[in-house]
């Protein structure tokens, strides 16, 4: 009785953790050191700026098919070489305009945009079986005469290859929730809503923990203010060189960076930092949002709760945290590295009300490449990101490596590679604490363009 439920459950819970241990692990045990150096003068603490609320969004779990608002980086460059190339060309070159969604649409296969239910409950499927298979053996060593027969060292040497795997899972199973909550799961004009709902609601309410509806509400105002300065919601941009005018609090939150870093995506849900409360509903990714909308989100957020108390009181608090919740850590690792990474460049660039478009806003994120089976493992989130935010609504993860070809060519084809970002990025673990223990939030005023010249 126990294993048929119970392990259900928690592998549904569990997938999340054993990604983001694994990541860990790996960043310490291939390299810890190199991690750890800093660059020369990006040494300033300081706090994130406030920042207004976007628009309002017209359904916060299928977005709206309207969203038009107002460089090839050779693989084998290093991020400095990137940098300098980037700096210069966006200097340099007059043709730095990027194309309109009209114009990036014709680049396109007429594939791109079928969105086919079959083939993404198939994926969805997929991965809920690699999530209820890892964390179903997880549960079964942990509940067994001979785990308990060990020392506690060997007992997490024994549980950390499934840990690791089961958030690795988790973090795969949250992409297709991902994708619900942009609402490319379906399309069906009769079901296509309510699909969506499902499959959002089990992937990342049930087993990522991370209540569906008020992720997809700060999520859709993400996209549709990337790397604005102020709009941006995901990613804070703090300007180094304004650091010493920063809240104090904020200046030792630098300083402790590290400790904290595991931990970032409970921060981000439960504390609201810094877009505002997942389980609260406060702060400014709420403003503007009735009562009947936050009422739609409380059920993500009962759900999320229902799922870890029932495990919770079933297997007991210790079982819990190894089963359930160190898989969890590991699916949040990942699910910050792809942010992170995706949205930071040492050449990108944020624009302000005067000189954002969203176009410009979405070749200022990064494709990188983890590697072939990690990129498709995880649906191509890395590898496919700019034509992800240039389509958010319209093209589904099975669609976005054929179209990023497509893309590439197609900016090559206009003399406009420089606008387009590709890094190659093997060692993603050790990049994302390199980046992070270098850079935080910061970003230089020479990075913000407030003045546009073409």
């Amino acid at each position: 009785g126990r294993f048929s439920v119970h392990s259900i459950l928690s592998t549904m819970v569990q997938v999340n953790g054993a990604i983001a241990a694994a990541g860990v692990i790996l960043t310490w045990t291939v390299s810890p050191c190199c991690a750890f150096v800093p660059s020369a003068g990006h040494q300033i603490v300081g706090s994130p700026p406030s920042s207004s609320s976007s628009s309002s969004l017209a359904s916060s779990i299928t977005p709206a098919d309207d969203y038009n608002i107002g460089t090839i980086v050779p693989s084998l460059q290093t991020e400095d070489e990137a940098m300098d190339q980037g700096i210069s060309n966006f200097m340099n070159n007059r043709d730095n305009e990027p194309p309109k969604l009209g114009q990036v649409v014709k680049m396109l296969p007429k594939e791109t945009w079928d969105v086919d239910t079959p083939t993404s409950l198939f994926y969805f499927a997929v991965d809920m079986l690699a999530v209820i298979t890892t964390m179903g053996f997880l549960d079964a060593i942990v509940t067994s005469d001979l785990y308990h027969s060990w020392p506690t060292y060997q007992q997490a040497l024994s549980v950390m290859p499934l840990q690791i795997l089961t958030g690795f899972a988790m973090w795969c199973t949250w992409c297709i929730g991902h994708d619900a909550g942009h609402g490319v799961v379906s399309k069906d004009a009769k079901y296509g809503k309510a699909i969506n709902r499902v499959v959002g609601e089990i992937t990342h309410s049930m087993v990522c923990l991370t209540p569906f509806v008020p992720w997809a509400l700060s999520h859709r105002k993400h996209h549709l203010g990337h790397n604005h300065l102020e709009k941006d919601y995901s990613h804070q941009w703090c300007i180094r060189e304004e650091a010493e005018g920063y809240h104090p609090a904020v200046k030792a939150s630098y300083y402790v960076r590290m400790f904290y870093l595991p931990f970032l995506y409970f921060v981000y849900l439960a504390v609201g930092i810094p877009d505002g409360n997942h389980v609260f509903f406060t702060g400014r990714m709420w403003e503007g949002h009735s009562m009947k909308e936050k009422a739609d989100a409380a059920i993500s957020v009962a759900v999320s709760f229902a799922t870890a108390g029932t495990l919770w009181s079933t297997m007991g608090t210790s079982d819990f945290a190894v089963v359930c919740m160190v898989p969890w850590l590991v699916m949040a690792f990942w699910l910050y590295m792809v942010t992170y990474l995706q949205h930071h460049s040492e050449d990108g660039k944020v624009y302000t009300d005067d000189t954002f478009t969203f176009e410009r806003g979405a070749f200022e994120t990064v494709d990188r490449d983890y590697g072939k089976w990690v990129n498709r493992m995880s649906h191509h989130m890395m590898d496919g990101h700019v034509m992800h935010h240039l389509f958010f609504t319209k093209v589904p993860h099975y669609r976005l490596e054929e179209a990023t070809a497509a893309l590439r060519k197609g900016m090559e084809e206009r003399g406009q590679t420089h606008l387009y970002k590709r890094i190659d990025t093997p060692d993603f673990c050790q990049e994302l604490i390199k980046q992070y223990y270098t850079n935080w939030f910061y970003i230089d005023e020479a990075q913000v363009v407030r003045e546009w010249k073409n």
